[in-house]
């Protein structure tokens, strides 16, 4: 169970990864307000950098969810970390599709990691049944 766990610790950092790749490019960062920074630059990189930080966040809670409901309902460990494992894989391509600019394979690979959200939650649902 701890390779899920891990799994866990990664999804959370991935937004601070996809932001601070975005961040590198355009003008100089300004920390004093970072938010209206972020809505000022034309740069695609720092543009595509806080979209792929802000989907990051939002495919955090139900994975981390999903894998917590797995463990609770008994789920067997080794299928808990392949799915886990799997989605970080998606996540890891989702973000660097995101920054190419790669629409299709980002689509594709985001398809991937919420399939595998999907399957922890209906394998802990129907454990616990």
């Amino acid at each position: 169970m701890a390779i899920a766990y891990w799994c866990i610790l990664i999804a959370a950092a991935l937004p601070y990864l996809w932001v601070g790749i975005g961040k590198s490019a355009g003008e100089r960062y300004d920390n004093r307000d970072p938010r209206g920074w972020a809505a000022k630059q034309s740069h695609p990189r720092v543009q595509r950098g806080v979209s792929a930080q802000l989907n990051a966040f939002e495919a955090f809670a139900p994975f981390a969810a999903g894998v917590l409901m797995a463990q609770a309902a008994g789920v067997d460990p080794s299928r808990i970390s392949l799915l886990a494992m799997l989605f970080i894989g998606c996540r890891i391509l989702h973000g660097v599709f995101y920054l190419a600019n790669l629409h299709l394979l980002r689509s594709l690979s985001w398809f991937g990691g919420i399939g595998c959200v999907v399957a922890l939650m209906v394998q802990a649902a129907l454990s616990a049944g």
